[in-house]
């Protein structure tokens, strides 16, 4: 059976000043970071939308502040009220907490923030592009690498039977995650094992502090980038900034911040 989709309302509405010009704006109720304007672009042609002024992927924007201006007619403006902002509220608001992030860290530590792998598949392209507009990296390494998570290190008996398997692959970079067990003692092993990025991902601390002076009293610190992570916040960035601490991988923080607050707001409606 065939199902015949239900007249939308708006076009009765709208039959009065269907011919009218309808200005507005996509305006900013919060300070952000925009990211997502080029699909928010693409939607907006492919309505019929005139746009003649548009801010830039990267923008700091004010609250109060026009992200976008268009024009068009009625029933193309309502339209692009309830799906533009869809494509820029979220992406804005994960580029804007990176780059709260990025600013609180100084210049060091870098910031990563590799749980987008987490999130749904059709997702991933955006989460990604709005955290490096926020200027944090996506990956905790240049690709290509090697990533051997803490689970793959349990499930082959140590670091060091971890990296007896790891030798009989092809040569690129290798990153080992370590989360338990004798976290220090599994650093220096893997740094004297050729693993050129050491991962405390337990969330403390602690845990740094052992393994950064470790690998120090085994001359083994210069030979490592030295990463941490675990539900890390903001304000532990103040900590961590003191630190012998080269990458923190924040995760929840970025991938899930809030939406960046946006709204359209008619500005002017002009006859035929």
């Amino acid at each position: 059976m065939t199902t015949t989709a239900a007249p939308d309302i708006r076009e009765a509405l709208f039959a009065p000043i269907q011919s009218h010009r309808i200005r507005a704006a996509l305006v900013a109720k919060d300070p952000g970071v925009l990211a997502g304007l080029r699909p928010a672009l693409e939607l907006l042609a492919g309505l019929g939308l005139t746009v003649d002024h548009v801010l830039d992927d990267g923008a700091e924007v004010q609250g109060g502040e026009d992200i976008l201006r268009l024009s068009g007619t009625p029933m193309q403006v309502a339209v692009a009220e309830e799906r533009v902002i869809g494509l820029l509220a979220k992406p804005s608001g994960i580029a804007t907490a990176a780059a709260a992030f990025v600013a609180r860290a100084g210049g060091r530590p870098r910031i990563v923030s590799g749980a987008w792998k987490k999130l749904p598949f059709g997702q991933k392209d955006m989460i990604r592009s709005a955290i490096t507009i926020g200027g944090a990296a996506p990956r905790i390494a240049k690709w290509p690498f090697t990533y051997i998570d803490k689970n793959m290190v349990l499930m082959l008996g140590g670091v060091r039977a971890t990296l007896a398997v790891v030798a009989g692959l092809p040569t690129r970079r290798t990153i080992i995650q370590l989360g338990g067990g004798d976290i220090a003692s599994d650093a220096c092993d893997a740094a004297a094992g050729g693993v050129q990025v050491v991962f405390v991902d337990t969330g403390r601390v602690a845990d740094l502090e052992q393994v950064a002076g470790a690998l120090r009293a085994r001359g083994l610190r210069d030979k490592v980038e030295l990463a941490f992570g675990g539900g890390v916040g903001l304000v532990d960035l103040d900590t961590l900034r003191t630190l012998d601490v080269d990458t923190v991988d924040v995760g929840r923080a970025i991938v899930d911040a809030p939406l960046l607050d946006m709204s359209l707001r008619v500005s002017g409606v002009e006859a035929p």
